[in-house]
């Protein structure tokens, strides 16, 4: 099961810049001393190019982004300083994506170690995603002929609104998107298939929901990969979320999702998306979790 990760790719931040960057570092260095893994397993991507990044958004955009030509608005929404790292590390993780796309066809699952960049559309960066790396790879792998229909299954708790832009009316991707009803980004955008959730939301009912939108998916649609964004934000302690589900309640979720692909022998690529615990251990905890989870599923198939 090959990892890719591009945390060594710095995003410069000011102080006290809420994002969690660090998440990156601290969740590789914990699956590289999990034991599970050897150091092979570990692969920088190759950056993604231009091509594959214009299929999924538009050249004038493209173009602000690589030469730092966006204004101030354009900048405070995507909630990053623009820099040339900026823009290298975006280009990795999209790259990360289309990695693990690859790998997944050929061995059944593979993950970013980052990655779920879900509110990035055509032509604009959001809530610090600039480039939308499940849709730039759902288009790569059918332009290469790899994957015809893809999945993709928003589990971050802000809705894919970037990714209903981009891919929203495609008749061969299905865009689900299970998120909190009030939560960012607060106009949504149409996926294939959008489960809006009360505050507070818990397990029970959580796990109820997903499970009858992925027998929709391997029923009604049946794609040739599904890419899992496996947002840590819909956990109780998260500062963003809005929901209550525990950490048992996440590792239910995850095995929901990645045993219906095992079953049905559908290829799995993971990116990690959101994570804003009031303590960043419970987030990185949640998405190895989430990766332990895999390893175990898919090698023992």
């Amino acid at each position: 099961m090959k990892l890719y990760y591009a945390d060594h790719f710095v995003l410069p931040l000011p102080p006290g810049h809420r994002f969690p960057m660090e998440k990156y570092s601290r969740l590789r260095t914990g699956l590289m001393d999990s034991g599970l893994f050897a150091p092979e397993d570990f692969c920088v991507p190759e950056a993604a190019d231009d091509t594959a990044l214009g299929r999924a958004h538009d050249a004038d955009y493209l173009q602000r982004i690589f030469t730092g030509a966006l204004d101030k608005d354009a900048q405070r929404r995507i909630g990053f300083p623009w820099s040339p790292a900026m823009v290298e590390r975006s280009r990795r993780s999209a790259g990360a994506t289309l990695a693990a796309c690859r790998s997944a066809l050929a061995d059944g699952c593979s993950a970013n170690l980052a990655g779920g960049t879900h509110h990035a559309g055509r032509d604009f960066g959001s809530g610090y995603c600039v480039f939308n790396d499940a849709a730039v790879a759902t288009l790569a792998m059918r332009a290469e002929g790899r994957a015809r229909r893809v999945a993709i299954v928003d589990c971050d708790v802000h809705q894919g609104d970037g990714t209903a832009h981009i891919l929203g009316g495609d008749p061969d991707t299905w865009t689900l998107s299970l998120h909190g009803a009030k939560n960012f980004p607060f106009r949504k955008m149409r996926s294939r298939r959008d489960v809006a959730l009360a505050d507070g939301t818990g397990d029970a009912e959580y796990l109820s929901l997903l499970a009858r939108e992925l027998s929709d998916i391997f029923t009604h649609f049946m794609p040739d990969l599904v890419i899992y964004l496996a947002g840590a934000d819909p956990h109780e302690g998260d500062r963003l979320g809005r929901l209550a589900l525990t950490h048992d309640g996440l590792g239910q979720r995850d095995q929901l999702v990645l045993e219906s692909c095992r079953r049905h022998g559908v290829p799995v690529a993971i990116t990690m998306a959101g994570g804003y615990g009031h303590d960043i251990a419970d987030t990185v905890a949640i998405h190895t979790q989430t990766i332990l989870t895999a390893a175990r599923l898919f090698r023992s198939s």
